[in-house]
Formats: structure tokens, sequence, C-alpha cells
């Protein structure tokens, strides 16, 4: 059984299974599906203080914390017990790419000359989780939620607003990969 679990699955199993959680949720109660909206929950339930903001009913949406919960244990129950022993399999043509900027070490799921404990204090590690995780934030506030709020439930709502931010987040995220991200490795 394990071995089954912890084969490569093709990609439409793991949308259909998201694109399930969207009727799911609105049969549960007219629940919206987002992750960046419990920051806000958490941040309601700590701060004693009178913000305006921080200021309604987040009992309701406490089921969002437990949700998110679920995605950080399920995130590492998977990655103690039923991770893939061999290598993440990675293009040639972008091994290749990546080999111009020092990247060669694809035995982990992201990159270890990228994200490491040793790279977090540098300027490099500044650059891709200080201000790469300021940017996420500001633009999932400024868009008024997440992608995976946007993509998956805005859109499947017909959504306006969310497929201009989807849009949005697709053209940043192009953006960042193929100028930002070989100009950070390249310079910094």
């Amino acid at each position: 059984m394990m071995e089954f679990i912890q084969q490569p699955w093709h990609w439409a199993i793991a949308g259909i299974l998201i694109g399930l959680t969207v009727p799911t949720l609105l049969l549960l109660g007219n629940k919206k599906f987002g992750i960046s909206s419990s920051l806000r929950h958490i941040c309601a339930i700590c701060l004693p203080a009178k913000i305006p903001f921080f200021q309604y009913e987040w009992k309701k949406e406490i089921w969002n914390l437990f949700f998110v919960a679920g995605v950080l244990v399920g995130g590492f129950l998977a990655t103690q017990f039923l991770s893939n022993p061999n290598d993440v399999v990675v293009a040639e043509s972008t091994k290749a790419s990546l080999a111009q900027y020092g990247i060669d070490d694809f035995s982990k799921l992201m990159p270890v000359q990228i994200f490491s404990l040793e790279n977090i204090f540098t300027l490099k590690g500044f650059f891709f989780f200080v201000v790469g995780g300021f940017l996420v934030g500001f633009g999932t506030r400024y868009a008024g939620g997440c992608t995976s709020g946007h993509a998956i439930m805005g859109l499947s709502n017909l959504q306006w607003p969310s497929l201009v931010a989807t849009c949005c987040f697709m053209v940043g995220g192009f953006f960042s990969a193929n100028v930002l991200m070989p100009f950070i490795l390249k310079y910094i």
C-alpha cells in the first residue's frame, strides 16, 4: 500500500481533489476557500487592541484555522512518512539553466543552494525570504486574497476580481522566475 501512495501520481488527480474542495466547502455551510485570511483570524484572536481591521466575528471563521493546521500536519506527515526516496526529477533544460547560477543539487524538493539554513542570513537569503515574503504578503493583502483563494474559489464562482488577480499572480510569477530570480542568483 505504501508503494502505491509514494509513487508519483498524475497531476490531474491533485487537480480533481483540489477542485472538489470548492463544492464541498459550499455544501458544508457556504465556506470560502483560502489560506491568507487565517493570519487575520490569528491576529484577531491574539491582539486585544481595538484595531478596526481585526474587529469582526472571527469565531465564525475558526474552521479555517483547523484547515490550515491540517495542511501543516499533512505536510509534515507526508514529508516524514510518505516521501519518495528517489531524487526529484528535473528537466535537463531546467538543470542546464540553473547550473549557470550555481544550482546543481536537485536531491531535495527545493534547491539546497537557495533554501538552506546557511542561506537565511546572507544577502541572497534576505532577498528570497524577507523581501520575497513581504512581497507575497503585500500582494495577497492588496489583491484581497491569496492565489488559492482567487484561483480556486474565486474562478470557480466566476468572480471577475479573481480572474484579474489570478492573471496578475501569473504575470508576477513569470516575471519573478524569468527576470528577478536570475538577477538575484547571478549578482547577489
